[in-house]
C-alpha cells in the first residue's frame, strides 16, 4: 500500500469515531464540556497519528494505541474512545499479524488481552459477575490476528506460486536451447579430439610408410578403436543417462573452475553445495567464472574464497578476495572490456535473482548474488533466541503494569471469594485460542481440546455467577470451534519434510492420501465426524446452561432450539472449510496443470532438437564412422585416413547445422523413454527433486507403442505436481516394463488416475497404487511385439 491508503483507514476510524462521540450527544442536545473536547482531540491525534506509521513500526503502534485510549477513559464519559479503542487496535494488530513473524503477532494479542483483563481487575476487583467485555476483546483480537496471519500467508503462498511459474516459463524456453549448446559441445569435444587424433595419426603414418612401416599398424589399430570409442560416445550424445551420475554436476562444474584457477597460482578456498541443473546453476557458474576472472586479472595472488549455498527460499553466492599481495603485478588489468559487471546483473536477472558488488573494509572486493532457492519463496527472517526472550520479557512487563495499582493500594480491600465469571471465560477463551495454533499440526488433539473445553462454559457460568445473556458464553465457544471447522480442511495432507525424503514403500496396499482431484476432498469423513462432535457437545453445553438458569419453555423445545442453533453454525462452517478447500484444490490444480504444460513443450522443443541433430549423425557422421573401422580392420590406410577426413568434415558440417538452429517445418516428434532426461533436467530446474533411474535389463528399442506410452505415463506422473521428493525407476520383468514412482501421492488422484489409465491401456498396462505416494504401472511387452509383428 501507499501512503494514500495507509492515512485512508485511521481518518475513517476518526469519523467514526467523531460521529459516536461527541456526534451523538450534540444531536441529543447534551454538549460536552471544553476539556473532554481537548482530551479527546489529544486522545484521537496521538491514535491517529500511530495508526498512519503503523506499517514502519508495527509493533509500537498497538501498544500506543492501547495506552492512549486506556489514559483517556478515565477524564472522558463512556463511548468517547469506544472506536479507536477496538477497531483501532484491531487495525494496529492487523498490520503487526500481516507485517511480521506469528511469534511475534500472537505475543501482541496476548499481551494486550491480558493487560486489558489485569487492568479490569485493577479497576473493578474479582466481584465483576457478568465480564465478558473483555473476554469479546481478546475474541476480536485474536480473529483479526488470525486473519492477518492467514492475509500473509495467502500473499506468501502465491508470490511462491508466481515466482515458480515464472521460472518454469523461463525453464521452457531454456531447455531447448540448453539441449542444443549440450550437444553443440559433445560433438565439438568428439570432432576435437577423436576423429582429428585419427587424421594427424593416420596421415603421420601414411608420410612415414617408407622409413617406419609398423605405424601404419598403430594407426590401423588406433583408428578402429578410436572409432568405436566415436560411435559410443555419439549414442551417448543422442540417448544421455537420465540419472544424475551421466554428465557432470553443478557442483563438479564449479570445483572443476577452483581447480583451474588453483592451476594458475590463486590462493582460492570454496564451500559449494550441491545445486540442481537450471538457470540457478548456470547462473551461479556465470557468476563465480566472472568473479575469479577478475581477481586473476586485477588482484593477482589475492586469497579469494568461494561461497555457494542452496537453500529451501534462496541461492547464496559469494566470491570474496582479499587485496592483492605487494609485489604482485596485474599483467592483465588492461585486457578487460567493461561489460563485467553488466554480464553479471544479466545472469543473475535471467535467473530470477540480484546481485551486488563492491570493495571490503580491508581494500579487497566482494561479488554477492542472492538467487531463487529450492521452493523460490520470499525468505522469512529468523530471529535470534535472545530476541524472542527480549519479546516476552517486556510483553510481561507491560502486563503486568496495571497489576501495580493493585497491589498497593487495594491490597487490603482483596476480595477472597470466588472469581467472577469474566475472569472464568477469558481462561476458557484463550485455551481455546491457543489450541487452534496447533490444529495443522495435530488436528484430533485440539478438536478434543476444544469441544471439552466448550464442556466448561456451563460450569463457569454456575461458579461464577453469570447473569448475563444465558446463550451468549456457548455461542462464544461454538464460534471458536467453527472457525477450526472452517480452517481445517485446507490443511495439506502430505508429509512433512524432515520425515524422510521418499520413504520406502510397504509391501501391504492401501489407500494414498488424497489432496487435489483425488477420490474425496481431504480430510472428508474425519471432518464429518468432527461436525456432528460439535454439533452434539455445543448443544449439550447450551442446554445444560439455559436448564441452570430456569425457564418457562418445555425441556425439548430447549434441546430442540440448541440442536438448531448448533447444527445451523456447525453446518455453515463445514461447508466453508469445504468450498475453500475445493477453491485450494481448484488453483493448486490449476498451478500443476500449467507448469506440467510448459514442462511438456519444453520436453518436446528439446526432443525435437535432439533428434534433429541425431538425424545428421546417423546419416553422415556415424556412417562414416563405421566405414573407417571397417577400413582400418580391413587394413586399408588410404582408405581409413580419406573416410577419418570425411567424418571429420561431416562433423564440422553439422556443427554449422547445429549452430544455424533452423528446424523444418513439420510435427514434431514425441518423445519416448530416452527423453527422461531431458524430463528430469526441466523438472530439477524448477526445484523439483527428481531422481530417474533405468536398469541395466532395459533394453536400448523397445516397441514403438510401449516407448511412447511410458514415456507418457512418466511424464504424467512426475508432472502431477507436489513438494516431496519423488524417484522413478524403468525395469523389465518378465517381458515386462515397469514403471515405479515414489513420492508422487497426486498421482493416486482420481483425475491423474484416469488420464495414466488411458495412457496405458493401448498397450494391456495396469495400475496399482501404494502407500507414501507410490504408483506402479506395468506395460508388457511381448504382446505388443506380436501385434506389431501382425501389422508389418
Amino acid at each position: 500500500m501507499n501512503r494514500t491508503d495507509d492515512r485512508l483507514l485511521p481518518v475513517l476510524l476518526l469519523c467514526a469515531q467523531a460521529v459516536v462521540w461527541p456526534g451523538a450527544p450534540l444531536l441529543r442536545g447534551d454538549v460536552p464540556p471544553a476539556s473532554a473536547l481537548l482530551a479527546a482531540a489529544m486522545v484521537a491525534g496521538v491514535v491517529t497519528a500511530a495508526l498512519v506509521l503503523r506499517r514502519s513500526r508495527p509493533v509500537v503502534t498497538p501498544v500506543v494505541v492501547a495506552a492512549a485510549c486506556a489514559l483517556g477513559a478515565g477524564p472522558l464519559p463512556a463511548g468517547a474512545t469506544a472506536v479507536l479503542g477496538t477497531a483501532g487496535v484491531a487495525l494496529a494488530l492487523f498490520t503487526v499479524a500481516t507485517g511480521t513473524d506469528a511469534f511475534t503477532a500472537v505475543t501482541c494479542v496476548v499481551a494486550l488481552a491480558a493487560w486489558q483483563l489485569l487492568q479490569g481487575i485493577s479497576l473493578h476487583g474479582l466481584s465483576d459477575r457478568n465480564g465478558l467485555d473483555v473476554v469479546l476483546t481478546a475474541l476480536l483480537y485474536a480473529a483479526v490476528c488470525g486473519a492477518g496471519l492467514l492475509v500473509r500467508r495467502t500473499h506468501r503462498a502465491r508470490r511462491a506460486a508466481e515466482q515458480l511459474l515464472k521460472r518454469a516459463e523461463f525453464e521452457r524456453h531454456r531447455l531447448p536451447s540448453a539441449e542444443q549448446r549440450r550437444m553443440e559441445r559433445e560433438l565439438h569435444d568428439v570432432s576435437a579430439h577423436h576423429l582429428t587424433a585419427v587424421v594427424v595419426t593416420a596421415g603421420a603414418a601414411l608420410g612415414l610408410r617408407d622409413r617406419r612401416p609398423e605405424l601404419a599398424g598403430q594407426a590401423l589399430e588406433f583408428a578402429v578403436e578410436t572409432g568405436s570409442e566415436v560411435t559410443r560416445a555419439l549414442g551417448a550424445v543422442r540417448a544421455p543417462s537420465p540419472s544424475h551420475g551421466s554428465a557432470p554436476s553443478p557442483q563438479e562444474r564449479l570445483l572443476d573452475l577452483v581447480a583451474g584457477f588453483r592451476r594458475l597460482d590463486q590462493q582460492v578456498d570454496c564451500e559449494i553445495a550441491p545445486l540442481p541443473e537450471g538457470a540457478v546453476a548456470d547462473a551461479a557458474y556465470g557468476i563465480v567464472r566472472e568473479a575469479l576472472t577478475n581477481v586473476a586479472r586485477y588482484a593477482p595472488g589475492a586469497q579469494t574464497r568461494v561461497l555457494c549455498r542452496y537453500g529451501d527460499t534462496r541461492t547464496d553466492v559469494v566470491v570474496t578476495s582479499t587485496r592483492s599481495p605487494a609485489g604482485a603485478v596485474a599483467h592483465g588489468a588492461g585486457l578487460g572490456s567493461g561489460r563485467g559487471q553488466g554480464f553479471l546483473r544479466s545472469r543473475a536477472r535471467e535467473a530470477g535473482g540480484t546481485v551486488h558488488s563492491g570493495p571490503t573494509a580491508d581494500g579487497g572486493w566482494e561479488v554477492r548474488a542472492e538467487l531463487p532457492g529450492r521452493t523460490a519463496t520470499t525468505a522469512e527472517p529468523s530471529a535470534p533466541r535472545s530476541y524472542r526472550v527480549a519479546q516476552v520479557v517486556a510483553a510481561m512487563a507491560l502486563v503486568t503494569q496495571p497489576l501495580l495499582p493493585t497491589l498497593v493500594i487495594r491490597s487490603q480491600d482483596a476480595s477472597s471469594g470466588t472469581p467472577s465469571a469474566g475472569v472464568l471465560f477469558a481462561l476458557l477463551a484463550a485455551g481455546q485460542a491457543m489450541a487452534l495454533l496447533w490444529l495443522g499440526r495435530a488436528p484430533r488433539t485440539v478438536y478434543g481440546t476444544l469441544l471439552g473445553l466448550a464442556l466448561l462454559w456451563p460450569v463457569a457460568m454456575a461458579a461464577g455467577n453469570y447473569g448475563g445473556p444465558v446463550l451468549l458464553p456457548p455461542a462464544l465457544s461454538l464460534l471458536v470451534t467453527s472457525v477450526a471447522l472452517a480452517m481445517e480442511p485446507t490443511r495439506i495432507a502430505t508429509p512433512r519434510k524432515g520425515r524422510g525424503a521418499v520413504p520406502k514403500p510397504r509391501p501391504a496396499p492401501m489407500r494414498v492420501p488424497h489432496e487435489y482431484g483425488g477420490d474425496e476432498p481431504p480430510p472428508a469423513r474425519g471432518h464429518v465426524t468432527a461436525t456432528l462432535l460439535t454439533v452434539l457437545v455445543h448443544a449439550a453445553a447450551a442446554t445444560a446452561a439455559v436448564l441452570h438458569r430456569g425457564t418457562a419453555a418445555p425441556v425439548w423445545t430447549v434441546v430442540a432450539g440448541t440442536a438448531v442453533g448448533a447444527a445451523l453454525t456447525g453446518t455453515a462452517a463445514h461447508l466453508t472449510g469445504r468450498r475453500r478447500a475445493r477453491c485450494r484444490r481448484h488453483d493448486r490444480r490449476a498451478h500443476d496443470e500449467r507448469v506440467a504444460a510448459w514442462t511438456e513443450e519444453a520436453v518436446r522443443d528439446a526432443w525435437t532438437e535432439r533428434r534433429r541433430i541425431a538425424a545428421g549423425l546417423e546419416t553422415t557422421v556415424l556412417a562414416r564412422t563405421a566405414d573407417m573401422v571397417t577400413d582400418a580392420e580391413a587394413g586399408r590406410l588410404d582408405a581409413t585416413a580419406t573416410r577419418a577426413r570425411e567424418a571429420l568434415s561431416a562433423m564440422r558440417a553439422l556443427l554449422d547445422t547445429v549452430r544455424d538452429g533452423e528446424t523444418a517445418p513439420g510435427l514434431r516428434p514425441q518423445p519416448t523413454l530416452q527423453a527422461l532426461d531431458l524430463l528430469a533436467h526441466q523438472l530439477r530446474a524448477t526445484g523439483r527433486d527428481i531422481e530417474i533411474r533405468l536398469t541395466d535389463r532395459v533394453p536400448e528399442r523397445l516397441p514403438i507403442a510401449v516407448d511412447l506410452a511410458a514415456y507418457r505415463a512418466a511424464e504424467t506422473v512426475l508432472t502431477a505436481g507436489g513438494e516431496e521428493p519423488a524417484t522413478l525407476e524403468v525395469d523389465v520383468e518378465s517381458d515386462t516394463l515397469t514403471l515405479t514412482a515414489t513420492g508422487v501421492p497426486r498421482a493416486a488422484g482420481s483425475a491423474v488416475r484416469e488420464r495414466l489409465t488411458t495412457r496405458i491401456a493401448a498397450v494391456g498396462g495396469t495400475l496399482t497404487t501404494g502407500p507414501w505416494g507410490t504408483v506402479r504401472l506395468r506395460l508388457p511387452l511381448a504382446v505388443v511385439q506380436d501385434n506389431e509383428e501382425r501389422s508389418r
